[in-house]
């Protein structure tokens, strides 16, 4: 799409040097709308792709914004192939049990920052998968809000640097890191240790098959299973809950023993 040439968050807007957009417009440097999200982590001299939309007032925006800087984009999209290998061999084992390795990954956070799960080493993670346009308050919002409470219970403890806590969207044609940002900002989640990553479908998807969350589109709704999972300093699978019902009480003891 462009390089970012300025960032005006008083305008809410982002000044693109863009390339063509066929049958739209020739290359240029253009002034577009952006949500608060994006305009958040955009960086002056940042490579984004992104969706162009025309507003009914006649103004144009950008939508669905993604880091486009080769050398990241190659090491994510190398990621997710070499994961999408590992699942092809391990085929029915795939599947992580409680006491097994997970396999590595590499996401976007709501920073745009590039995620491996090598960062969490030496470090408890409880690990989940949402969507942040989930409707139903029993569902992907009462994970999240189990979620930090484990945050808060650790925190009182003062063992906070020991545990990371993830959630990975399984809504990535609608979950960029952007749309993440604006979901963390709006509930006002603390990410000093908590991560919210998203990043391409096919990575989601050996992700969701590695952790047995099925999912399945239906309208404009996405039916899902909810898992989370409580993995060692060294990768390993300690624990389990599944659906969001669990009680944080149970992950807490484990982390800060």
């Amino acid at each position: 799409m462009g390089e970012i040439v300025r960032v005006d968050l008083e305008r809410g807007t982002l000044l693109v040097d863009h390339e063509e957009i066929p049958g739209f417009m020739p290359p240029m440097i253009m002034e577009f709308r952006a949500g608060p999200g994006d305009l958040a982590i955009a960086q002056e001299g940042q490579r984004i792709r992104a969706r162009l939309i025309e507003e009914p007032d006649g103004g144009v925006s950008l939508q669905h914004i993604w880091p486009d800087d080769p050398a990241v984009t190659s090491q994510v999209d190398a990621a997710a192939s070499a994961l999408r290998q590992e699942v092809t061999i391990l085929g029915n084992q795939a599947y992580r049990e409680v006491g097994e390795n997970i396999l590595n990954f590499t996401l976007y956070d709501q920073d745009a920052q590039v995620v491996s799960i090598d960062r969490f080493r030496g470090k408890k993670v409880l690990l989940n998968f949402i969507y942040t346009r989930c409707p139903i308050q029993t569902m992907c919002p009462a994970a999240v809000l189990n979620m930090r409470a484990v945050q808060s219970a650790v925190a009182e403890a003062g063992q906070s640097e020991r545990l990371a806590l993830v959630s990975i969207s399984f809504d990535p044609d609608y979950d960029t890191p952007g749309v993440l940002r604006d979901y963390v900002d709006a509930r006002g989640i603390d990410t000093s240790n908590y991560s919210f990553l998203t990043g391409p479908r096919a990575a989601i998807e050996d992700l969701l098959r590695q952790f047995g969350v099925l999912t399945d589109l239906e309208g404009g709704l996405i039916n899902h299973t909810l898992a989370t999972l409580l993995i060692d300093e060294n990768g390993r699978i300690i624990d389990r809950a599944d659906g969001s019902q669990w009680d944080p009480r149970q992950f807490v003891s484990k982390i800060l023993r």
